[in-house]
């Protein structure tokens, strides 16, 4: 029976197998993308994970069973300075697999593995059905900062919107006049072509 016994051999022995991955990690972590074959980036997806959970706890145990994995302590120090900041909202998901074709020679299906840092690389923002109450607080709170804001402050806001508005108005007013002199030159050449073909 294969009870816990749940990583890929991949034709390996033991000892390949864990230098791969090692080195793999470590070039995952210093490039922040590679390329491999499919089976191996889902393998290796695994140990990237468990990785960025030992750094996000980042304590002096958890950098040790680190380094004990990626041995280039530059990118484990950076690892370790930047989990938080880049992965400390998210528990899991650190990593995006694409797939990209087969490799020609022995069409092995090839991906692309990657680090997906939230707010960087087209952060997906969940769209927020705001109730009219939720408006209404907004407003209020927007009101409330207004106020707070000193009084030099205001008087540069509620002059540009002035001018704002003036703007507006003068363009709309622009528009108005050259709608009428468009119209104005069309009925004059009606007229004169009607005039033309009474003759």
């Amino acid at each position: 029976m294969r009870h816990r016994k749940a990583s890929l051999k991949l034709s390996r022995t033991t000892s390949h197998r864990i230098a791969m991955f090692r080195n793999m990690v470590t070039s995952l972590f210093k490039h922040e993308r590679i390329r491999t074959t499919g089976v191996k980036a889902k393998e290796l997806r695994r140990w990237a994970e468990h990785v960025i959970t030992l750094a996000k706890r980042g304590d002096l145990h958890a950098r040790r069973q680190v380094l004990a994995i990626i041995r280039e302590k530059g990118v484990v120090h950076k690892l370790f300075d930047e989990a938080n900041e880049k992965f400390g909202n998210s528990a899991g998901g650190y990593t995006r697999i694409v797939k990209l074709g087969r490799r020609a020679g022995d069409s092995a299906p090839m991906s692309l593995i990657e680090l997906i840092v939230p707010g960087a690389d087209g952060k997906k923002k969940a769209k927020k059905k705001t109730t009219k109450a939720a408006a209404g607080k907004k407003k209020a709170g927007a009101e409330a900062k207004e106020e707070m804001k000193p009084a030099g402050e205001k008087e540069k806001k509620a002059k540009a919107r002035k001018q704002a508005a003036e703007k507006k108005k003068a363009a709309k007013e622009k528009k108005e006049k050259t709608a009428t002199t468009q119209t104005r030159s069309k009925k004059k050449t009606e007229t004169k072509k009607a005039e033309t073909t009474a003759k």
